[in-house]
């Protein structure tokens, strides 16, 4: 792999974790609203959700870069969707860690 993809990947990978994390703490500010205040909770959910989507956005390309990579090295994978789910977790559980 050449050393500028190699570059635009980490780069990518960095603004993922950002956007993740960015995410992460609004959805617990309008979970924080949402519990100070119930009657919020038809004008929060929508942008929670949006949030959420975001999250899942960033997951996908996350695979998306894992098969580049994957490429780049002459092997090709196909994750399954409990291989999906799993390295969610671990991201989500290593994004905690490094946050607490």
């Amino acid at each position: 792999m050449s050393k500028n993809l190699e570059n635009l990947i980490e780069e990518a990978l960095k603004n993922i974790r950002n956007d993740r994390k960015a995410a992460r703490e609004f959805l617990n500010e309008i979970a924080n609203e949402i519990s100070k205040d119930p009657e919020q909770n038809k004008y929060l959910s929508p942008v929670a959700a949006k949030h959420v989507e975001t999250m899942q956005r960033s997951n996908e390309q996350l695979v998306k870069i894992i098969a580049l990579r994957q490429k780049s090295h002459g092997a090709t994978a196909e994750l399954s969707e409990t291989d999906k789910d799993n390295l969610f977790d671990l991201i989500q559980n290593k994004d905690e860690v490094s946050d607490g």
